[in-house]
């Protein structure tokens, strides 16, 4: 790894019932975390990230590979987010999941070029964040609008950038919503 590595955790979450009714198969979500050094970290201001976001395709690979085997099937959902130390400036976890990342996460799960989505924040250890998912091969299937929580609890340190991504088996229990369905949008029938 380019990058200093001190841990990686993966969360799996089973959703068996919703409102109080099940939907068969069970919505299985999984989102892996990798805790590493920040290398920006208390330095001055730098124009150029690219120490991180050059780095990232390795952990894209290392975090889609961990989500995609915890899930032990095929994924219909993906996102990412970032939290980033107190010695860390939000642009810098910005740079862990950029392109770079997402092109090597989404072909380590089997995922089409469609948009990604993320959040980031600055944060202290501890804290939660929400990993927003979305159907992989097309943002506007309604059905697949989810996420997950996350929280490592000693981590980030003041130093250390958490990059999670995650992925889930199918959209949500019981979705009715309307709107595009994964079967139209694999087909590329605009609705």
């Amino acid at each position: 790894m380019s990058l200093e590595v001190r841990k990686v955790v993966t969360v799996v979450e089973e959703v068996l019932t919703e409102g109080g009714r099940a939907d068969d198969p069970p919505l299985l979500k999984v989102a892996t975390a990798v805790v590493f050094h920040n290398p920006y970290a208390g330095r001055p201001w730098a124009p150029d990230l690219s120490e991180i976001v050059d780095a990232s395709a390795e952990l894209g690979t290392l975090v889609g590979e961990r989500c995609l085997a915890a899930s032990g099937r095929a994924v219909e959902s993906h996102g990412k987010a970032v939290m980033v130390g107190s010695a860390g400036e939000q642009e810098h976890a910005n740079a862990a999941a950029t392109t770079v990342f997402g092109n090597a996460f989404r072909a380590a799960i089997g995922g089409a070029r469609a948009w990604l989505p993320s959040t980031t924040k600055r944060c202290e250890m501890g804290a939660q964040i929400d990993v927003p998912l979305c159907f992989k091969d097309e943002i506007w299937v309604r059905s697949h609008y989810d996420t997950i929580t996350v929280s490592v609890p000693d981590a980030p340190g003041p130093d250390e950038i958490v990059l999670i991504g995650a992925v889930a088996s199918r959209g949500r229990l019981n979705a009715r919503l309307g709107g595009k369905t994964k079967e139209a949008a694999s087909a590329g029938v605009e609705v």
